[in-house]
């Protein structure tokens, strides 16, 4: 399954394509390590440049297993709180 998405990260541009399904693109593992160390593995609404993730990324993680749902935000229905998964550990090597 492709995603039509880009990503930036720096002066990159990563699009679904460049990775395969089994394993996270650049943007995906940047987003993805984020949760390794919050409690419980939450993974971020922002990047670190405090600009929002791209849904389109967030939804390839969670079809992919590597996030999950975790709650639904109140303040924002439309964004997606997520958090890592086993899976997602293990696709990022840990």
């Amino acid at each position: 399954m492709l995603h039509g998405y880009k990503y930036t990260v720096g002066a990159e541009e990563i699009g679904s394509e460049t990775a395969p399904r089994g394993r996270p693109s650049s943007a995906q593992r940047g987003w993805l390590s984020r949760g390794l160390d919050q409690p419980g593995g939450k993974l971020p609404l922002f990047d670190r440049d405090g600009k929002r993730v791209s849904p389109q990324m967030v939804r390839a993680c969670l079809d992919a297993g590597w996030a999950t749902p975790w709650f639904a935000n109140p303040l924002k229905p439309d964004w997606q709180v997520c958090k890592l998964t086993d899976s997602g550990r293990h696709a990022l090597g840990r």
